[in-house]
């Protein structure tokens, strides 16, 4: 036979899909596989439709308060919806949350993250485990506890370490002290960091641990340091968990209530001092006049509301960006 006419033949035409292949190449095919999907989609249909209805609601009651309103909602100094004409603003709430919220997660990532390397890569098995039990355990104190324990004991020792800032970082004027009570942003910021930290530190800790194994010895092979181990290989990997652990750090610091509303002494003025006494927070501001306010001033309460929903709705949309671009830089694909 001519070898040429038989390296110039098609190749054979492959067999069609029968109806069975065709309905497993679109997805499930088992009744329980297609339960399954059903539900799963489903669910994440339900999600978003309950994300809409939230979001409608809030605009909706946001509409009626803020036409009402008689000064700018974003930059009014004030929150007066009793009074006829009402007037009321959230510069003071929104300067309030996001100082506090910067303040915790400058303080609770970095420790959180260290915590999280001395467990997996630093403390012995025999030590790790109770560290790790005692975390988990902070993570479920209810806020008002926190709130409760920042009052009485954090409050009262804080006069030392704002005396100390006033002395040496006072010429900044961000640290600057009047003797006053030390029931500030910052003693805010302090309590938010601790009530934050058990959340980033387990979730970086789970994340750290899957590191796979292979590229701790291929480091380890090349004569790496155990810091150079974890500079080259653990924290490159774990990126994008760390993010997304110190995004739920953050989500809870802003929408924190009671022991907010525990510790801060509020008021309607944005202080240049981290140290002075007052401020607020979307929160606390709604915890503290929801219960007294009039129907309007309800609305008016659910307006900022839903100035904090927007907020953290930007947060997790600039957490996922950022993911999304590092990803090729973590080993989560390897």
């Amino acid at each position: 036979m001519d070898t040429t006419q038989i390296a110039d033949a098609p190749p054979p035409t492959p067999p069609l899909p029968t109806a069975e292949q065709k309905r497993a190449a679109r997805g499930a095919t088992r009744p329980g596989d297609r339960i399954f999907l059903g539900l799963s989609r489903g669910s994440g249909i339900l999600l978003l439709v309950i994300m809409a209805a939230i979001a409608g609601f809030l605009t909706y009651r946001a509409v009626l308060a803020i036409s009402e309103d008689q000064g700018n909602f974003l930059t009014t100094f004030e929150w007066n919806t009793g009074v006829n004409p009402p007037v009321f603003g959230i510069a003071v709430l929104a300067y309030g949350t996001i100082v506090s919220s910067i303040i915790a997660m400058i303080i609770a990532v970095p420790i959180a993250v260290a915590i999280a390397l001395f467990l997996t890569h630093y403390a012995p098995r025999r030590l790790s485990g109770p560290i790790a039990y005692v975390i988990d355990l902070l993570a479920a104190v209810p806020s008002i506890v926190y709130g409760l324990w920042g009052a009485l004991v954090l409050v009262p020792y804080m006069n030392g370490l704002f005396g100390w800032l006033n002395d040496y970082l006072g010429w900044t004027g961000i640290f600057s002290w009047q003797n006053g009570a030390p029931r500030s942003m910052l003693t805010v910021g302090i309590l938010l960091a601790i009530m934050i930290l058990p959340i980033i530190t387990n979730v970086s800790r789970e994340v750290f641990r899957q590191v796979p194994q292979m590229h701790e010895e291929a480091a380890l092979a090349l004569g790496a340091t155990r810091w150079e181990v974890i500079r080259m290989s653990v924290l490159p990997f774990g990126r994008s968990g760390v993010i997304s652990a110190s995004m739920l750090g953050l989500g809870r610091a802003l929408g924190e209530t009671m022991a907010v509303a525990t510790v801060l002494s509020p008021d309607f003025l944005i202080h240049t001092s981290l140290l002075d006494p007052g401020g607020g927070t979307f929160a606390q501001n709604i915890a503290s006049k929801f219960s007294e306010a009039t129907e309007f001033g309800r609305d008016a309460l659910i307006a900022s509301g839903l100035v904090l929903f927007v907020i953290t709705l930007l947060v997790n949309g600039a957490a996922r960006a950022i993911i999304a671009r590092r990803k090729e830089y973590s080993g989560a694909n390897a």
